[in-house]
């Protein structure tokens, strides 16, 4: 990355594949915008419906292991209208605490009851179901599969098995996953190496896929019923034929080269054993420093030696928990992770 004409490596970047550098997916959204033009030109239910969509959708699918996909404008507009579309003022929602912004507003726009659990507290969550489950005649659960800000991951398959017993669905936002956990298959393939039970997974074409937009992969009922029923996806204008093109490609590379698909996690894992830190369950490593004058000191630090370490600092986290928020790509090379790794001991954690 380039700051104020200093060139500064990037450990911020959610890009955890870098294909969106890659020269066969830029060469593919050359192709189809050549092709098909620069935009659609109207939303996808009119004309902005392009064949390229067909193909992506198939190729999601197929990767996560369900009947159909549906591609929204972003993962935005991917969970403020999937939520609301499948549960109403009569139904719960119930949400991981630590979840994205973007599915609390979309269970905000059910009108219904949400629950919020404790994070990754299944008896938390058992125990709301247990006292309001049925009071609704729809509940549905949803969880981040890896969660932004601390890298860990949802326990899915117990998840799985609280809503089937509890006649829930489950739905989670694989925005942190896809590509880069369970063989590049997401958060819903991680514990086992089997798809765990989650009927409606969630995620984004913009961190490891490289490019931009979001999805629904779940059976082809449901997706038919968003295709007609969510509002974000029918009032909004269809993504350019180049975005698709880039994803559908981004798809195939990393279907073909799993070992390349796991490097993101294997370098966290360096840094995090350089670190003595709980070993790294996804590309995103948090070092919590508290408050945020002494964080944003440390990402001015860590700028002065050469390296771009965003602070993350409340609303975005709670009070308190200011933090140094560390991204690995499968670019990262081996000597800039082990300075980065000293300099955080030595000069960050370890000060006098």
């Amino acid at each position: 990355m380039v700051r104020d004409g200093r060139r500064l490596v990037s450990f911020s970047c959610n890009d955890y594949l870098n294909l969106s550098q890659h020269p066969d997916i830029k060469a593919a959204a050359i192709r189809a915008t050549e092709q098909y033009g620069a935009g659609s030109g109207a939303s996808r239910l009119v004309t902005g419906n392009h064949p390229l969509y067909g193909e992506l959708e198939s190729k999601l699918a197929d990767l996560k292991g369900t009947e159909d996909a549906c591609v929204f404008g972003s993962g935005y507009l991917a969970n403020t209208g999937i939520i609301p579309a499948l549960t109403g003022k009569e139904d719960m929602v119930a949400v991981d605490e630590l979840s994205h912004a973007c599915i609390f507003a979309g269970a905000s726009l059910t009108n219904g009851a949400v629950h919020v659990f404790r994070h990754n507290d299944t008896d938390h969550l058992r125990k709301i179901l247990e006292e309001h489950r049925t009071s609704y005649p729809r509940a549905l659960i949803v969880t981040d599969g890896v969660f932004s800000m601390d890298g860990d991951l949802a326990p899915m398959e117990e998840l799985g098995q609280i809503a089937e017993e509890f006649d829930s669905w489950l739905m989670t936002d694989d925005a942190h996953g896809i590509g880069v956990v369970g063989g590049g298959r997401g958060s819903g393939f991680t514990g086992s190496g089997a798809k765990a039970n989650v009927p409606l997974q969630m995620g984004t074409l913009s961190k490891a896929i490289g490019g931009y937009g979001g999805y629904l992969c779940a059976s082809k009922p449901v997706i038919d019923l968003i295709r007609t029923r969510s509002r974000t996806l029918i009032y909004s204008t269809g993504l350019p034929p180049g975005v698709v093109a880039a994803a559908s490609a981004a798809i195939d590379l990393i279907r073909s080269d799993p070992g390349y698909a796991a490097l993101p996690l294997a370098k966290a894992r360096v840094f995090t054993e350089a670190l003595g830190l709980a070993e790294a369950q996804s590309p995103i490593v948090p070092v919590v420093l508290g408050g945020t004058k002494e964080t944003l000191e440390a990402s001015s630090l860590l700028q002065d030696e050469g390296f771009l370490v965003v602070a993350i600092r409340p609303p975005t986290v709670p009070d308190g928990t200011a933090r140094l928020r560390f991204t690995f790509t499968a670019a990262h090379e081996d000597a800039d992770i082990a300075r980065l790794a000293d300099i955080v001991k030595t000069r960050i954690l370890e000060k006098p």
